[in-house]
């Protein structure tokens, strides 16, 4: 019976969180705490399939077993009109804030105590990545949210399952509840300005390759291109922004490598000007790659392939 009511209480929140954000379709996925490694199968489930009890028993069942599970509304190689914002310090306030400014949240979650995620949906059709990518940053920095998470296709958590990092684990040892803070269908009343903002500064770019908010010194150009100071700085500017450091003490610069790639391209970056971006700015590169033109070719083949970036078809 114990075990009834918990499906009952996860049915009804997880349900109301698909109500606030209908989509044709969203896609799930699990991902394992302790070693990070994904379950098999990516899987996208129309709203019926995912909120009915045999779906989220599976989800239970695979939460126990220390899987997070992620989802976001799926639209293809498209955003489907939703942004999401990763609060990990709101302000006291933040719900009334976003409501004055017209980015009314559809759905807030409580991921763990004193973290929130909120659903914003800017656009009743669905948007190009780039541009979503754009709408996702501007919001990012108007609420001081985490910029790591500002892109197109980022995933939130299901409300009525839990938490399973191990950094995010109660006094007592246990996982916290993903929480339903507010589930309201909603599209956001100055959703349409920011996609025209997002719009003019693709249209502005399309002469040159600037990823946005990359404040570089005047002689970095010319008709030649950008210097290897100013490619370093891009690479850095890219690490503060996605908070790498700050993250990861030491880390993996081969994978950091990809995640500021992705970053770029992203936001409609040339991939040459990438590359030289990795070649000038990744810390001790070549370090031992024996092919270092090779490691190029595959860190942006790679971060195109996730981020479905504007110019991956130059990578085919």
């Amino acid at each position: 019976m114990r075990q009834d009511r918990g499906l009952g209480v996860s049915l009804a929140v997880l349900r109301r969180q698909l109500a606030a954000m209908p989509c044709r379709l969203y896609e799930v996925r699990l991902i394992h705490s302790g070693s990070r490694k994904p379950y098999p199968g990516v899987r996208q489930w129309t709203a019926f399939q995912l909120s009915g009890p045999a779906t989220v028993g599976f989800l239970r069942i695979r939460n126990r077993e220390g899987y997070d599970v992620y989802f976001r509304p799926y639209t293809g190689d498209h955003n489907a009109g939703y942004i999401l914002l990763d609060l990990d310090d709101p302000v006291p306030g933040i719900l009334a804030k976003l409501r004055a400014q017209g980015h009314e949240p559809c759905v807030v979650v409580e991921t763990s105590p004193g973290r929130w995620q909120a659903w914003i949906r800017v656009s009743p059709a669905p948007l190009l990545p780039a541009l979503a990518t754009l709408v996702a940053k501007r919001l990012a920095q108007i609420y001081a949210a985490d910029r790591a998470s500002a892109d197109w296709r980022h995933l939130g958590r299901l409300a009525g399952l839990t938490n399973r990092k191990p950094q995010r684990r109660r006094a007592d040892g246990l996982p916290p509840w993903v929480k339903l803070i507010h589930a309201r269908a909603c599209l956001a009343r100055n959703g349409a300005t920011l996609r025209e903002l997002a719009a003019a500064v693709l249209a502005q770019r399309r002469g040159h390759s600037l990823p946005l908010n990359v404040a570089l010194p005047e002689y970095a150009l010319s008709t030649t291109g950008l210097d290897s100071t100013a490619l370093a700085a891009v690479y850095r500017d890219c690490l503060n922004r996605l908070r790498i450091r700050e993250r990861y003490p030491a880390p993996d610069w081969s994978i950091a490598d990809r995640w500021v790639a992705r970053e770029l391209l992203a936001t409609g970056t040339d991939p040459a000007l990438v590359e030289a971006v990795l070649r000038q700015g990744s810390p001790g590169f070549p370090r031992r790659h024996s092919d270092p033109e090779d490691y190029l070719r595959r860190t942006l083949r790679c971060a195109t392939l996730f981020s479905r970036a504007p110019h991956s078809r130059l990578l085919d």
